[in-house]
């Protein structure tokens, strides 16, 4: 198994971005230098003042090298410390910009890498993966200048007190070297594995906590909680097999450092005793071959640490270097007939799929009307409302917005001119009038309680305790299904958009604030046009235009009583909802 992989490559990539802290990541260096000078300069001293002060009895000599030695520790000390201090903002720093050019990057992606890619997976590399990256950055600014001073340094002094003594390391330092090569070969293969591991025990635990009710629903805790002991199982032996394979490094390294250094003081013995070195020598070569070998295994660390990073540098980069299939194209204005929508011969296929989601649809809608979308389950209602707020991108054909190409239009002025009210009602956590000035930041109180009291929402929003101040969870787990859509629908209002899409979001309410909704919406939205998706023929029938669909392509176009007169597919769908006496 090489050293040096793609993945390496990926993180060289990654650490570019720390170019902007360049005079930071200087002064780490400089301050690591200094402290490395100083752990190089404290044996040479204590070398002079056992040789010079303790052996012939010369204490002021003592004391002043003694001080000097106190001096220069301090001074390391003090570069360690604003080392570390200057290590931890840059990479602190480093994360703080990977995260933020991550989300920024994510949040133009359209549905479609989000469903390549995957929510919590993209969560996981915002967060533990950057996490990952910034502590290894932490230890690569001390290691990385540290290890090669400390090595050098270590050797050029340990030569200038004794060459013949040093000739110890031609023997020692190649069954070190060669025995931390061999382990880390074994290991690294064995680390990029555990990351694997991890990533489907993490995989298993976020499909577990997600979907707990559907677990709990069909009786599977047994079943998952095999699963997950499976991976936690997996996870565990290879994590074994890497502590296995780590053990021998440290008796390996503690047993040849003892050994080097049992022959240094056995043979330095013998070279004290004729006369050729001094004790004070002899300790300071001593502890230059200690720094030299912690050189080494600060050099083995980074041999751990760097395949660690280099799988969630990979990983940051795998979203990076994604384009996204939707993006701004031109920055036409579209705004030459208010509310307009237009589909011309709009065809769209999934990626990977055989048979498209939506064959030549065409239809026009205009201000002031309700163009309303039914059909079957996995007919393409969704898909085609998600077309018109470009989620996704037509395959073939014309999607016009107020008369205006959205292609020619940059995505920022498209959803600016739609209120969209997605199938599942999505609240963020925060307040009742925050959430409501999602879709229109600068909305006034007035405003927020009337798009409330069209949406049904006045109700049970003036019953609770704090009126339109009072909190929502994450979620919205205090609220009713029916409570977030209505919220939800609200939200839309607010913004006062030209286009209204109402995506299936009428499903949690009962008929009768169905009813109410649905007219106190038809005064409301004179103005604008309104595309409404439902699966109850009770919620479309009074629409201005019902588009049926079926298996991706319009089976007819009309107002109720017309695809009632003429339409098999719908009679089919109202046959199915109404008996016959009330279709009469």
């Amino acid at each position: 198994m090489p050293f040096w992989s793609k993945e390496n490559d990926q993180l060289i990539k990654i650490l570019k971005n720390l170019k902007v802290y360049k005079w930071i990541v200087l002064l780490v260096f400089a301050c690591v230098f200094i402290q490395s000078m100083a752990n190089l300069y404290l044996p040479t001293l204590m070398s002079d003042i056992i040789d010079k002060g303790v052996v012939v009895g010369n204490k002021p000599y003592i004391w002043k090298i003694g001080g000097l030695m106190l001096l220069i520790s301090a001074l390391g000390s003090l570069a360690s410390i604003a080392a570390s201090y200057f290590s931890a903002n840059a990479a602190t720093g480093f994360g703080r910009d990977l995260r933020r050019k991550v989300f920024v990057h994510v949040s133009n992606f359209s549905l479609q890498e989000f469903d390549q890619v995957g929510t919590a997976s993209l969560i996981t590399r915002t967060t533990n993966d950057i996490t990952q990256l910034q502590q290894v950055v932490i230890m690569l600014f001390r290691m990385v200048a540290s290890a090669p001073i400390m090595f050098i340094g270590g050797l050029i002094m340990a030569l200038s007190k004794d060459a013949k003594l040093s000739l110890i390391l031609v023997a020692t330092m190649p069954i070190l070297v060669g025995s931390i090569l061999l382990i880390m070969l074994k290991a690294l293969p064995l680390f990029r594995l555990v990351q694997k591991r991890l990533d489907r025990l993490n995989l298993v635990l976020r499909e577990n906590l997600t979907g707990i009710r559907v677990v709990r629903a069909f009786n599977r805790e047994k079943q998952e909680q095999a699963r997950l002991q499976n991976a936690n199982k997996d996870l565990t032996d290879v994590s074994i097999k890497v502590n296995k394979v780590m053990a021998f490094m440290m008796p390996i390294m503690m047993l040849v450092m003892n050994l080097t250094v049992v022959s240094i003081v056995w043979i330095g013995g013998i070279r004290i005793d004729h006369g050729a070195m001094q004790i004070g020598d002899l300790m300071a070569f001593v502890q230059y071959i200690m720094q030299i070998m912690f050189a080494l295994i600060m050099a083995s660390m980074m041999f751990i640490m760097i395949p660690r990073a280099a799988v969630s540098a990979n990983r940051i980069n795998d979203v990076l270097n994604m384009e996204p299939v939707v993006f701004s194209e031109g920055n036409e204005a579209a705004d030459r007939e208010r509310g307009a929508l237009e589909f011309e011969h709009v065809t769209f296929r999934y990626p990977g799929a055989e048979e498209p989601a939506l064959s030549d649809i065409s239809f026009k809608a205009y201000p002031g009307e309700v163009t309303a979308i039914i059909g079957g389950t996995g007919s393409g209602k969704t898909t085609l409302v998600n077309l018109i707020p470009r989620f996704f991108d037509a395959t073939n054909g014309t999607i016009r917005i107020n008369g205006v190409e959205i292609r020619n239009c940059s995505l920022e002025d498209v959803r600016s001119r739609i209120g969209y009210v997605p199938q599942k009602a999505l609240l963020f956590s925060g307040t009742i009038s925050g959430n409501l000035r999602f879709g229109k930041e600068d909305a006034t109180q007035a405003e927020i309680e009337h798009a409330a009291r069209i949406a049904q929402a006045d109700d049970f929003i003036s019953k609770m305790k704090d009126g339109y101040e009072s909190v929502i969870s994450q979620g919205g787990t205090n609220l009713s299904g029916g409570q977030k859509q209505r919220l939800s629908i609200a939200r839309a209002l607010v913004r006062k958009a030209d286009i209204y899409i109402f995506d299936d979001c009428f499903s949690a309410l009962d008929y009768k604030t169905d009813r109410d909704l649905r007219a106190a919406l038809k005064d409301e939205t004179k103005q604008a046009t309104v595309i409404l998706v439902a699966q109850r023929v009770s919620t479309v029938m009074d629409a201005d235009r019902i588009i049926v669909l079926d298996q991706g392509k319009i089976a007819g176009i009309g107002t109720h009583q017309e695809l009632l007169e003429t339409n098999a597919v719908y009679q089919e769908i109202v046959a199915s909802q109404f008996r016959e006496d009330e279709i009469a």
